[in-house]
């Protein structure tokens, strides 16, 4: 079964096509490779390297120190954002469909055909213009508390206040690290233009996996700073 656009407007159709291009990233991932990463519970890897798909692998420990915090940390990353390059960060959503899963993700327990929402939203500051981090999510709406789901459908709230004000219990798990593959690029000019490196981890609420998120953030930025 191939992915398909659900309620979004013949125009844009480029969306579907990233999202396509974008889902597809996780049908290969298995519960053992999460098993097998050290990334999952540790933050301190003293010869961890990044794998690079199209070029060098890079010593963690080369990386922008801040930088290397967002990658393995479990709390909220906009938060964080916002204490370190002190202005407050806005998450804006970009786009969202919904789609039907061609294969399984297994990292959220999703199997062909269950009917998904797919979200890109970027992380910048909203006194300096600044694109700190681009997000892609996979959400799996119908275990989102009824309060919440239509207002996170509708765009009313974010994923992070989704879960900060829902009380839900709730925790992060970090499942990979590595270096944007071109193919997977945002389309975004200013990220365009950097290395960018990137983490995928799930949230679990209640037990279950319900959210799939990977963020991605451009070096040249972090290293600047």
């Amino acid at each position: 079964m191939a992915l398909v656009q659900f309620t979004i407007p013949v125009q844009r159709a480029a969306h579907s096509n990233l999202f396509i291009e974008m889902v597809r990233r996780y049908y290969d991932k298995t519960e053992d490779a999460g098993d097998r990463n050290p990334f999952r519970c540790q933050g301190f890897l003293r010869d961890a390297v990044i794998r690079g798909e199209c070029g060098p692998d890079v010593p963690l420990q080369e990386l922008p120190p801040f930088l290397r915090a967002l990658l393995v940390t479990d709390g909220t990353v906009t938060k964080i954002l916002e204490a370190y390059f002190w202005e407050p960060v806005e998450v804006v959503t970009l786009a969202q469909e919904f789609v039907y899963a061609e294969r399984p993700i297994d990292w959220i327990r999703i199997k062909i055909g269950d009917r998904v929402l797919i979200r890109r939203a970027r992380l910048s500051g909203m006194d300096s213009g600044d694109a700190y981090a681009t997000a892609f999510s996979v959400i799996r709406t119908e275990l989102i508390p009824d309060g919440f789901r239509q207002r996170l459908i509708d765009r009313e709230i974010g994923i992070g206040v989704l879960i900060r004000d829902s009380g839900m219990e709730s925790y992060r798990e970090v499942l990979e690290v590595g270096i944007e593959p071109p193919s997977g690029r945002d389309d975004l000019e200013a990220l365009e233009k950097s290395e960018l490196i990137f983490r995928t981890y799930r949230i679990i609420i209640d037990g279950e996996p319900v959210i799939l998120i990977t963020e991605s953030f451009p070096l040249a930025l972090y290293s600047e700073s």
